[in-house]
């Protein structure tokens, strides 16, 4: 019987990093060689990193490209390569995408069209190309932008004689497309490469679909996925292999960088019952919700730190379960040493807030300072006092002290060079509890897409991985509070976050309207509310930082609504 030995190369590219994401895939194609495989697979767009976006639209970085990927076929042996690029194709783009609507920003009519392609090379030869057929255009995604989808006929490769196609992500989201259509040409093995990125319960849905397709096309699917943080995304890799009847035969660890190789072994003669696949590494154990949110804010804080060439980060740690969860997490991203802590008190500011934070900084050893807001509040307020005319300006004051600490943290992180992390949770940002410059600045928001709920369970669940209270215990029982008038707590301006946050979720995530939040159970007037805060915190979102994206639905790019806006149902 005909066996493949074929690596999963789960790679974390760079994006715009075209020389040193093909020296790393040219790497990986000797290390492939050298254990003896058959075909080696690298993901989607590998050479660009994904999503490249309007690098696209400049010629110059297609051409990079182009050449990019002469060095990667001049340095194939007898494995077959697999790897996802940019094709420049000989049509002609009309200034439509494949529904024939204009698009907008996209390539001019002059200008070639575009194509996300997969290269087959082997022995120093480029032996074949595909052409991804489906291009998503929704949530994150909007390929039709760029890229015109492929046509005509899918080729099948011979490999040690087996009968192996390739498609490319979205493809295998599509009941009926092109892994069906390489099914109805007796491929025995398909070769997935994909950018999928990562939220929560997306690796069993992924399973669900994968086994979908390897079941209609009575194929085995190797399913490559890309590894690390990009900006907002985050890729978990989750590269599997499912049998052609839909069983999960192998699955690599997710968010590690992995050469995961596998065995496989196919029945001389094709069919759905004769074919036997066998891996010889097993499936790697599921991870519960918060397990899997933790190594994807891990992820995406150490890679967009080290991606942007920063060494170290600074927080502004309040004594609150955010900054002490954010602290945790970029504790195990860059190491303890390469983390810095600033403790800045106001004339409002409890004594356990300080000693919260302190216990904190000790307990993950990080280097921490206390600076003072005082002075500074004292003085703006003497400064702008002629112009608030005697007024109470009530949460204008407030305000100033939220804003004292940005630029104390600014001056910071301009001083050394530390990347400001944000410490903003989901919940917060939704309705718009924070200040505008204030406690909204920031380089990188990591818990952007995390409820305020989810921000407890994370917490628990560190202290419970580290065996012990990591983050202290009474910074998970005292009652939040912002600390800028006395005795302030979250819930005097805020429903609790155990009803606030099932609202947003319904509301932000799940694009509910009104009516259907009251139907599911919740009090119309904190409904209404609800809304109502999140609707006008538009504006202040559209400035805040990027943070990684873990729901299916997270600020930024993910969810696009004007900020002039009146509809409100």
């Amino acid at each position: 019987m005909p066996t493949l030995r074929v690596g999963l190369a789960q790679l974390n590219t760079v994006v715009g990093d075209i020389d040193g994401n093909a020296s790393r895939i040219i790497e990986l194609i000797a290390e492939a060689n050298t254990s003896g495989c058959d075909v080696v697979a690298f993901p989607e767009l590998a050479i660009t990193g994904y999503p490249p976006e309007d690098l696209l639209l400049r010629s110059g970085f297609v051409a990079d490209v182009g050449r990019a990927l002469d060095r990667i076929v001049a340095s194939t042996g007898t494995c077959t390569t697999i790897v996802g690029y940019v094709e420049q194709g000989s049509e002609t783009r009309n200034g439509t995408n494949n529904h024939g609507e204009e698009i907008a920003g996209a390539r001019s009519a002059n200008q070639s069209a575009l194509f996300n392609a997969a290269a087959v090379c082997r022995d120093g030869s480029l032996i074949g190309n595909y052409r991804k057929r489906e291009l998503p255009n929704y949530s994150v995604f909007d390929e039709a932008r760029y890229f015109v989808p492929g046509e005509g006929a899918l080729d099948v490769f011979d490999v040690n004689g087996v009968q192996v196609g390739v498609s490319i992500c979205e493809d295998a989201w599509t009941a009926g497309g092109p892994i069906a259509e390489l099914g109805r040409q007796n491929t025995q093995l398909v070769i997935s490469i994909n950018a999928s990125p990562f939220s929560v319960g997306k690796s069993q849905e992924r399973a669900t679909v994968i086994a979908e397709r390897a079941k209609e096309a009575s194929a085995t699917i190797v399913y490559v996925n890309q590894v690390g943080g990009q900006d907002e995304l985050v890729f978990d890799g989750d590269s599997l292999v499912m049998s052609s009847a839909g069983s999960l035969l192998a699955r690599a660890p997710r968010f590690v960088e992995d050469l995961y190789i596998v065995d496989l072994e196919f029945a001389d003669v094709r069919s759905a019952t004769s074919q036997s696949t066998i891996s010889l590494l097993g499936v790697a154990e599921p991870l519960s919700e918060e397990a899997e949110v933790w190594e994807a804010l891990v992820l995406a804080t150490r890679d967009f730190v080290a991606k942007n060439r920063f060494s170290d980060v600074v927080i502004g740690l309040s004594g609150g379960v955010d900054s002490a969860l954010v602290a945790a997490i970029a504790v195990d991203a860059v190491g303890a040493d390469h983390v810095h802590g600033v403790l800045m008190p106001s004339r409002y500011s409890s004594d356990h807030s300080i000693s919260d934070a302190v216990a904190l900084a000790e307990n993950l050893g990080v280097e921490y300072r206390t600076i003072g807001i005082e002075l500074g509040h004292v003085a703006l307020m003497e400064m702008l006092a002629s112009s608030y005319d005697g007024k109470a300006i009530g949460l204008a004051e407030e305000n100033l002290q939220s804003r004292l600490r940005a630029v104390t943290l600014m001056g910071l992180s301009n001083a050394f060079g530390w990347l400001l992390l944000n410490t903003g949770n989901k919940s917060e940002s939704s309705v718009g509890y924070s200040t505008l410059y204030g406690d909204s600045a920031g380089g990188y928001a990591v818990i952007k897409d995390v409820s305020k709920l989810l921000v407890y369970r994370l917490c628990q669940y560190r202290n419970e991985r580290a065996g012990r209270d990591l983050i202290p215990e009474n910074i998970l029982v005292k009652p939040p509070s912002a600390e800028l008038r006395p005795d302030q707590r979250d819930d005097q301006s805020l429903p609790p976050y155990e009803e606030l946050d099932p609202i947003l979720a319904m509301y932000v995530e799940g694009d509910h309207s009104i009516e259907e939040i009251i139907a599911a159970g919740h009090d119309r007037a904190v409904v209404e509310r609800v809304v109502g805060l999140v609707d006008l915190a538009e504006y202040k979102r559209r400035q805040s930082p990027p943070g990684p994206r873990v729901t299916s639905k997270a600020f930024g790019k993910d969810r696009r609504l004007p900020i002039v806006n009146r509809y409100r149902r």
